[in-house]
């Protein structure tokens, strides 16, 4: 039985969600489908635009993506203290980004004075709106909505685009959201769609090469800020030029077809997490057939799953081996 969203979600333990959208019906989001022989390619850059569109209003932000041929991967962080920090006409004017809005709305934005009784349901839209903002449902919905609307349009069909409601994953700790990102970012190499990272079009990782030859981060991304500090900026808790290191060797010993060896020695992000090499190809080659929920060494699992109150605990077994 699927699990509620809400028994899903805890950012008391967790800003970092890995998310899986599937095509029904093994129906081609893009590329080139082999049974009908159309190309969907130019639907990849749809998923994108959208992506980086719902980024800039929402207060979630991207921190890897992987558009494949019949589904999509997002490793998303939720900065539910950026939708805390915004005032009302900030929240406004970001969700009329999205939608209409009501009446009220709209004659706030206008400028037009609210009546006493007018402004108590005006102030309880605008809660809902905050909490709209800074929740995975409502994003991963306006996106797959959009995608799906545009598809069926340009099919000519009606009906689900999408097999249903999707996947979620808590990442609890800085090793889980490095293999996942990985994961994600070497999902078209996996799939043998690509041979290097730079390569492996539409995804984050090709985004952040394009960028880093220039000696910039990408706008539409998060940023990566480094080592952990005391008081540390917003952003990925890794060294750019370490995690792209990573990424290009894993990738390099992926497409040799075997399992192969990466030297800890070189790689200085493996050994602060504290993952050994043969894990790590484990986990950046597997990382959605070991894991169903939450994943995170057993000490995050703990606290997660107290706060959500939940009596089982998935992946313990896993987590525990691959993350030792």
């Amino acid at each position: 039985m699927a699990i509620a969203r809400k028994r899903q979600v805890s950012l008391v333990d967790t800003k970092y969600y890995h998310c899986v959208s599937r095509c029904v019906r093994r129906a081609f989001l893009c590329g080139e489908d082999r049974f009908t022989g159309q190309c969907y390619e130019h639907r990849r850059g749809w998923v994108e635009d959208k992506l980086g569109e719902l980024a800039r209003v929402f207060c979630i932000d991207v921190c890897a993506y992987a558009v494949m041929s019949n589904h999509t991967h997002l490793v998303l962080y939720v900065d539910d203290k950026k939708a805390n920090r915004l005032n009302d006409k900030a929240i406004v004017i970001r969700w009329h980004k999205l939608c209409k809005g009501t009446l009220l709305t709209q004659k706030y934005i206008q400028g037009e004075k609210l009546s006493k009784v007018e402004l108590i349901f005006f102030n309880q839209t605008v809660k809902q709106y905050r909490e709209r903002l800074a929740s995975i449902s409502w994003f991963m919905r306006l996106l797959n909505e959009n995608i799906a609307r545009r598809a069926n349009k340009e099919d000519n069909c009606t009906g689900r685009f999408w097999e249903g409601r999707f996947k979620s994953q808590a990442l609890l700790d800085e090793a889980a959201l490095a293999a996942c990102m990985a994961y994600v970012d070497l999902n078209p190499i996996r799939a043998k769609m690509a041979n290097t990272p730079e390569e492996s079009d539409h995804t984050s990782a090709q985004v952040r090469l394009i960028c880093a030859k220039e000696g910039k981060q990408p706008k539409q991304l998060l940023r990566f800020v480094g080592m952990p500090r005391q008081v540390m900026p917003k952003g990925l808790p890794f060294e750019l030029k370490s995690y792209l290191e990573l990424v290009e060797l894993t990738g390099r010993v992926m497409r040799e077809d075997k399992h192969g060896h990466i030297d800890n020695m070189t790689l200085p992000l493996l050994e602060r997490l504290n993952i050994s090499s043969e894990n790590w190809l484990k986990l950046t080659t597997q990382f959605t057939r070991i894991f169903h929920g939450a994943v995170g060494r057993p000490a995050s699992q703990e606290g997660y799953c107290e706060n959500l109150n939940r009596k089982r605990r998935a992946n313990i077994s896993n987590c525990a081996k691959l993350f030792a």
